[in-house]
């Protein structure tokens, strides 16, 4: 069993791989730049990316991984839009978004993308948790600012320890099991 994994992002692949691998799925990557549509759904943005990204491989089967972090007191921002966010205001934006409010809960949201020409399949991991005060040492992305609601430090502390309960794992395990029953 085997599927290319699209993307820009060597850290995510190596989070893929390591997690597949102990399902028996052997993951190949495809360093693309993938077209993103702006929509305000993470599963279409996901769908586009997955059909883009067999395009863009040879017509092999492909996953992509498209995940948000959803603020509760930002509304859900930025949500769908974590990527632009992250490279416009990064962690110390989202810090100062939450000046002065209580309410810091957030949760993540990741979701597998597979397609093989015929099958589109979405699988959906989440971790609820809050957005701490500052930001720690470690981890990529929003890890440094994230604290998954079953620990005391963010993803960024947790260093390995975030992929035995991450988002990202959550879906691949669902993703997984669906694909080895195919």
């Amino acid at each position: 069993m085997a599927v290319t994994f699209a993307s820009t992002n060597q850290n995510k692949y190596r989070e893929v791989q390591s997690i597949l691998s102990t399902h028996g799925i052997s993951v190949d990557f495809a360093q693309v730049e993938l077209i993103e549509i702006q929509s305000d759904s993470l599963e279409e943005i996901a769908k586009e990316k997955a059909k883009s990204a067999f395009a863009k491989v040879g017509r092999r089967p492909v996953i992509v991984e498209d995940d948000g972090l959803y603020v509760d007191a930002l509304k859900g921002f930025p949500g769908q839009y974590s990527s632009h966010a992250f490279n416009t205001i990064g962690n110390e934006g989202i810090l100062k978004l939450l000046v002065g409010s209580k309410d810091r809960l957030a949760h993540f949201r990741s979701l597998i993308a597979f397609f093989d020409g015929r099958t589109l399949s979405i699988s959906e991991g989440r971790v609820a948790g809050r957005i701490s005060d500052r930001i720690t040492e470690g981890g990529w992305g929003y890890d440094p600012i994230f604290i998954p609601d079953y620990a005391d430090l963010t993803f960024g502390q947790l260093r390995e320890g975030k992929s035995k309960y991450s988002h990202r794992r959550k879906a691949l395990e669902k993703f997984a099991q669906w694909y080895q029953k195919r």
